[in-house]
């Protein structure tokens, strides 16, 4: 070589970086997402369980008193209250409403509280 030395790519651990808000509720958005996608067979299987027959609503019913089952539900609740905020809050900064820095946080903020706090409302009457 020529004797200079040249910059290296650097390792960047992914753990160590703090994201702002809006990078996490980005990134909890696709986790949501991803989750809703995997988990969309068993949801047509419950529904179409508990509207088949009486019979077979009465096994739905006890599949969902289970408390696993529960809380595997009120994950999913998450999910779809985070993914559908913030849904809405990519669609306006499409529309380039909320696209400072300050309303970014903000907003991400706002959907990470309303997506928490339904699912505790709901949560809570579905337990």
């Amino acid at each position: 070589m020529d004797g200079i030395a040249r910059k290296r790519p650097k390792h960047l651990n992914l753990f160590q970086i703090k994201l702002p808000i809006a990078g996490v509720a980005s990134i909890l958005h696709r986790i949501s997402g991803f989750g809703l996608f995997l988990m969309l067979p068993l949801l047509i299987w419950l529904l179409e369980l508990s509207l088949s027959s009486p019979e077979s609503f009465a096994l739905f019913k006890s599949i969902a008193a289970h408390p696993l089952v529960k809380l595997l539900l009120i994950g999913l609740l998450w999910a779809f209250l985070h993914h559908f905020f913030m849904g809405i809050r990519i669609l306006l900064i499409d529309i380039h409403v909320g696209v400072a820095k300050a309303q970014a946080s903000a907003s991400a903020k706002a959907v990470l509280a309303v997506s928490l706090l339904l699912t505790l409302i709901l949560g809570v009457k579905l337990w």
